[in-house]
């Protein structure tokens, strides 16, 4: 996990994301796999990124993060949302579930992928 200075979530919320998210962000048993792929997050203010790295096409000593959904807490409602990028690059609100109370809620929401807009 990176995490900026500039973080707002409360301890409890950062715990409650950190064990959210390990089990997606855990290396894959698989050697040949997990040297291929990764996952993991960053925390910006109030929202987290959940994002996958891989080795760069044409320098593979390097590695490409390429961001799979953000979650976003907003503290006036007490709610989480829920957004995934579009073909523009920019974030857009997950219109099957855009938010919820439960994090976790969400981080299920994300692995299942129903619409395959996440895990492309």
């Amino acid at each position: 996990m990176n995490e900026s200075r500039a973080s707002r979530l409360s301890e409890l919320q950062r715990l409650l994301v950190e064990r959210s998210l390990a089990p997606v962000c855990t290396p894959h048993p698989d050697p040949a796999v997990s040297s291929e792929l990764r996952h993991g997050y960053r925390v910006e203010q109030y929202s987290v990124i959940l994002f996958s790295s891989r080795p760069d096409f044409l320098a593979p000593q390097e590695w490409r993060d390429e961001d799979v959904a953000k979650f976003t807490f907003v503290k006036a409602k007490g709610v989480w949302r829920l957004f995934c990028k579009f073909r523009d690059l920019k974030w857009h609100s997950y219109e099957p579930l855009p938010e919820s109370p439960n994090f976790s809620v969400l981080v299920a929401e994300v692995r299942a992928d129903p619409t395959g807009i996440f895990w492309r």
